[in-house]
């Protein structure tokens, strides 16, 4: 059975790659996001929703 290719190539490319810094994220995870609106959302009283009322 053939191989995809041989032992001493293996990760050539990769090592040859030059290492770049990752950015700053702008915003939370989006775990971390999602579990900041859910508390939000618990501390906040219900609020009736705001409409127009009739006369």
């Amino acid at each position: 059975m053939p191989t995809h290719g041989s032992m001493t190539k293996a990760g050539k490319v990769r090592k040859q790659t030059p290492k770049i810094p990752g950015k700053q994220r702008k915003n939370p995870p989006p775990r971390l996001r999602n579990r900041m609106k859910y508390l939000k959302r618990l501390e906040q009283p219900a609020q009736p929703i705001a409409g127009r009322r009739r006369r």
